[in-house]
């Protein structure tokens, strides 16, 4: 592991920690004495997203907290419960247990779960995911949410 500080390869691990979904590492530079953090967590392998022009490409975990924080900006939601919903959303697509997904599918996962964690934000991503033309699609979503 290069160190941050300094850009030398000697560091050694002077802390593990499992974490749910991932493992939590303290590191010593041998060089500077420094210490930082780095995490390691399992990659969703292999997978590929069928977007809505049937053109395919890699599973990008960015790409979902992307679409996730431009959603949620700007409103009262913990880094931690965006976190929490990141996550959910990929073990949803890992039980899904196959190659190719669907993109369609990951924006029905994420609407799911804005709808549950902030209305305002599954209202922002909806506009975006569903493509709205105008205030009347603003206003059927929101009658549908109300229900």
């Amino acid at each position: 592991m290069k160190c941050p500080y300094c850009h030398k390869d000697d560091t050694k691990v002077v802390d593990k920690r499992d974490l749910e979904d991932s493992t939590r590492r303290r590191r010593e530079c041998l060089n500077c004495k420094k210490r930082f953090t780095t995490y390691e967590k399992i990659e969703l392998l292999n997978l590929s997203i069928v977007k809505k022009n049937n053109n395919r490409e890699s599973y990008s975990r960015n790409k979902l907290i992307t679409g996730f924080k431009k959603a949620c900006e700007k409103r009262p939601i913990k880094q931690e419960d965006l976190e929490n919903a990141i996550d959910w959303v990929e073990n949803k697509l890992k039980a899904i247990n196959k190659k190719e997904i669907p993109s369609v599918k990951i924006g029905e996962l994420v609407m799911q779960k804005l709808k549950a964690l902030d209305k305002v934000a599954y209202i922002r991503f909806a506009s975006v995911y569903k493509e709205f033309k105008d205030i009347d699609d603003f206003k059927k979503e929101l009658k549908e949410i109300k229900k």
